[in-house]
């Protein structure tokens, strides 16, 4: 390895557990500044810690990698999310900052399910709870992979040692940092992120010897093409990634951690704007890479490599250092914010409540920090079949809970009839659905269910119709949260 390239790791490591150091002693004596961080933060970071936290090593592995292989058909991922994003903006975020807060203050995604349908047996709570844990492990695996990948591929390293070094540093700065912790590091790995999708791309395509449609025709014609082997059914399947952002804990829990529902409008400006321009250098990446490599006779092994591999030939060892950081901020920002939330259902949905009612909050953060540990572990775990591919381990969880909690989500904040009954039958089929799309061994033609069209749009249909018809035929809910929210809702005009 190259010093510059070093030297930057190194200082980028120092920031992150400076970070961690730093938010230890200003927000986790209880449990509110852990795992929330007291509902205080600025818009700019709320926003750029959702994004960070949000695109992971896909950003920078998967897309560019689909792109590489793919082509303009590829592009139709990220104009979902895109869109997506946006309306999770307008719809979600100014509501569940303000509902979370009347519903009892509730910290967790699954705490607000509970006292939104105040669910007394906790059945809610409990699925809900399984849920993000069971998906949440299976997504974090993902971001590890991705870290044993980086580590293998630029540094010669054993893929088992990249995925202890990446969890390691993570579990540190997340285990007594805290949210603070997660969304400071976020911030300063978006804006890492953000600079890297630039300047790769550009510098990528200032070196091509001839017109990008030209390289790309020669190399494979359908590259060109906006409708891939899917057809249309293909594009439905790709923009409606975009659905799932309803229902992700690890995104959504940043509209609950905003200072005020006021500043909402600058966070969805802040986000939005990163947003778009991270995902064009991410689709630029993909394109220009696989023009240069055509170009220049690279061989490329694993197409979700190819921003590894244009950082190390085209730019400055220092420079280069500081764009394999980026790839390491992406992979830590999610896997952090995935490890927070999961260990936030451990300590409040299932410790708390079956365990120890009365523990008190330095209980709790220690056995938050505990349940930190353990997931990672889980993930390491998964993430030692090094042939997973990062795009389809993250498919597979964003289907999960955009199905089990989009709807969820939507409906509990939207339409005030909704009562327990539907939440919970809603949360299942959601979940049931995507499960029996992806593992079940059915086939239509010779093609498995999931191949014929992503699995979130079936679990989100189902679960949205099992939500209405179910709080339909049940009896009505109490007006008591709702009403509240009502009250300050019209109070706060957004």
């Amino acid at each position: 390895m190259e010093t510059g390239t070093l030297v930057s790791l190194v200082l980028y490591f120092i920031v992150m557990l400076g970070i961690g150091l730093y938010a230890y002693r200003k927000s986790t004596s209880d449990v509110s500044g852990y795992m929330l961080g007291g509902r205080s933060l600025p818009p700019s970071v709320a926003a750029l810690s959702a994004g960070a936290s949000d695109m992971s090593g896909w950003i920078l592995m998967g897309l560019p990698g689909a792109m590489f292989v793919t082509g303009f058909s590829s592009t139709w991922i990220a104009t979902g999310l895109v869109i997506g994003a946006w309306l999770n903006y307008l719809l979600v975020a100014p509501r569940l900052r303000v509902y979370t807060e009347v519903a009892n203050d509730a910290i967790t995604i699954p705490d607000y399910f509970a006292n939104r349908f105040e669910d007394k047996g906790n059945a809610l709570r409990i699925v809900s709870a399984l849920v993000i844990i069971v998906f949440f492990t299976l997504y974090t695996s993902s971001g590890v992979v991705a870290g044993g990948k980086l580590f293998e591929n630029s540094f010669g390293m054993s893929y088992e040692s990249g995925l202890y070094i990446t969890t390691g540093v993570v579990v540190l700065y997340t285990l007594f940092g805290g949210f603070l912790a997660v969304s400071l590091t976020d911030f300063v790995q978006g804006c890492i992120m953000f600079v890297a999708l630039i300047l790769v791309p550009l510098v990528t395509f200032s070196l091509l010897d001839n017109p990008l449609s030209v390289t790309l025709n020669e190399l494979n014609p359908q590259m060109l093409t906006w409708v891939g082997a899917g057809g249309a059914i293909g594009i439905i399947s790709a923009m409606s990634w975009g659905l799932g952002y309803f229902g992700q804990p690890h995104i959504i829990v940043r509209f609950m951690s905003v200072r005020s529902v006021k500043d909402m409008p600058v966070a969805r400006r802040i986000g939005m704007s990163w947003m778009i321009i991270a995902a064009l250098g991410a689709v630029f990446t993909g394109l220009f890479g696989a023009a240069y490599a055509h170009e220049k006779n690279l061989v490329v092994d694993d197409p979700e490599t190819i921003f590894l591999i244009l950082s190390q030939l085209l730019f400055h060892p220092l420079i280069a250092g500081f764009l394999l950081a980026a790839i390491l901020a992406a992979i830590m920002s999610t896997i952090s914010s995935q490890l927070l939330v999961s260990s936030s259902s451990l300590t409040e949905d299932f410790y708390k409540i079956f365990i120890r009612r009365d523990a008190s909050d330095k209980e709790l953060v220690l056995v938050g920090r505990i349940s930190v540990a353990l997931v990672a572990l889980c993930a390491i775990y998964l993430a030692y079949d090094r042939d997973s591919s990062i795009l389809d381990l993250v498919s597979n969880a964003w289907a999960g809970f955009g199905a089990a909690f989009g709807p969820l989500v939507l409906f509990s904040l939207l339409w005030k009839r909704m009562n327990f009954a539907g939440a919970l039958a809603g949360m299942l089929v959601g979940a049931g659905t995507v499960l029996v799309w992806i593992y079940a061994p059915i086939t239509v033609g010779g093609q498995s269910l999931s191949s014929l069209i992503y699995e979130i749009v079936p679990g989100f249909i189902l679960s949205s119709i099992a939500i209405v018809v179910v709080s339909l035929i049940t009896p009505a809910p109490s007006t008591q949260i709702t009403d509240k929210f009502a009250e300050y809702k019209k109070e706060l005009d957004f």
